[in-house]
């Protein structure tokens, strides 16, 4: 069946093509809240880690009972220009659960910065979390942070030698990993994506690091884009020596995809630790 996209906007509009969309992200709040706060009590939470000089350059970390068995990092998303860590706290606790220690980082939004200069910040406040936690290292990202954390694994990588050959496995949930399309809409007067820049910053674009392992992961129910966006990094990086593979998990659509991060037993969270 032939199809061309048309309208650029509409194509990765989430929340007004889902039912009750509007509902996100304010329905992370206060979960976020209330596991920021048990963790606090519990001794198990450092808070707003300085990682560098920007005002959002500042990194959670959640920790398990007793020594940690390596690191997840999580990148958020909100199209590189909204949001912060404090809303993806409990998204942590599945693997705080099963062992690992948890940072979450925010970071410079655009427009104050460049797509370019975000992933700079995530390199950064990813070799800060490996100073403070040993061994092997999982990195995780929600759509714009899918981006993120699959740029990290790219032979053009910010991360030193050291912390690279750490990662052992990066997912990349609902991840946005070719720019190109991004530049035909709205928010790119913000992104200010142009080719050079598209050319530099997408995963699609580039190629694995030397023993990349990712897993590409989407709900089955995303606009078609996201869809698209999933199958077509996980099928190129194959094609160059990556171990990848790509998931649609049923019933579920961009929002609601992380939700299996909250149990320790879920597909998702187990697929990461792996």
């Amino acid at each position: 069946m032939r199809h061309r996209i048309t309208d650029w906007d509409d194509a990765y509009a989430n929340g007004p093509n889902i039912a009750g969309g509007e509902r996100w992200p304010g329905l992370w709040i206060e979960p976020a809240r209330m596991y920021r706060q048990a963790k606090l009590e519990a001794g198990q939470a450092k808070l707003d880690i300085p990682y560098g000089e920007a005002e959002r350059n500042k990194l959670d970390l959640f920790l398990p009972t007793g020594q940690p068995r390596g690191l997840v990092v999580f990148v958020h998303g909100g199209f590189w220009l909204r949001l912060d860590r404090s809303y993806w706290s409990h998204f942590a606790r599945g693997p705080v659960e099963a062992g690992f220690a948890v940072a979450m980082p925010s970071y410079t939004l655009c427009p104050d910065i460049r797509i370019s200069g975000i992933t700079a910040e995530v390199g950064a406040a990813i070799e800060k979390a490996a100073e403070m936690v040993e061994g092997s290292i999982r990195l995780i990202g929600h759509s714009a942070g899918g981006h993120l954390v699959t740029r990290m694994i790219t032979t053009t990588s910010p991360l030193p030698q050291q912390v690279q050959v750490r990662v052992a496995h990066t997912v990349s949930l609902s991840g946005v990993h070719d720019l190109r399309p991004l530049m035909h809409t709205a928010m790119n007067a913000q992104l200010k994506i142009d080719r050079q820049e598209a050319w530099r910053e997408s995963p699609a674009l580039l190629e694995p690091m030397k023993g990349a392992r990712l897993t590409c992961w989407v709900g089955a129910t995303e606009r078609s884009e996201f869809l698209r966006q999933n199958a077509l990094l996980a099928n190129l990086w194959k094609g160059l020596g990556a171990e990848t593979e790509a998931v649609e998990e049923p019933d579920r659509h961009h929002f609601n995809i992380l939700d299996g991060l909250t149990d320790p037993h879920h597909q998702l969270t187990e697929t990461l630790l792996s």
